[in-house]
């Protein structure tokens, strides 16, 4: 496989994540969609660091660094949709109305 193969595989997820986040009511979707983002950006990492310093071990140690502060990051929006849940019953984008005065 060639770079250019990472590349179309990588543009098609992040293409699937950002319509999925664009595109979902749900927020564990929308959540879900980030992190297909995520993992796309992690694979174009690790596929110029194989191809472009085949002894460095820079760009997977970068991903390994985004994966987690994804993981984080899912951690903190997973209870922040707790939360919310307990007090409005939905989990529908649109019914959020908390921060409304």
């Amino acid at each position: 496989m060639t770079l250019a193969d990472y590349m179309i595989v990588s543009a098609l997820l992040f293409l699937i994540g950002v319509f999925g986040a664009l595109t979902r009511r749900n927020i564990i979707g929308i959540l879900m969609s980030i992190e297909l983002m995520f993992n796309a950006a992690n694979l174009n990492l690790a596929a110029f660091d194989r191809f472009l310093h085949p002894e460095g071990l820079v760009g997977q140690t970068v991903a390994i660094f985004t994966m987690t502060v994804a993981a984080a990051e899912i951690v903190v929006g997973l209870a922040l949709l707790l939360a919310i849940y307990r007090n409005t019953d939905t989990v529908y984008v649109e019914d959020f109305h908390l921060l409304k005065g």
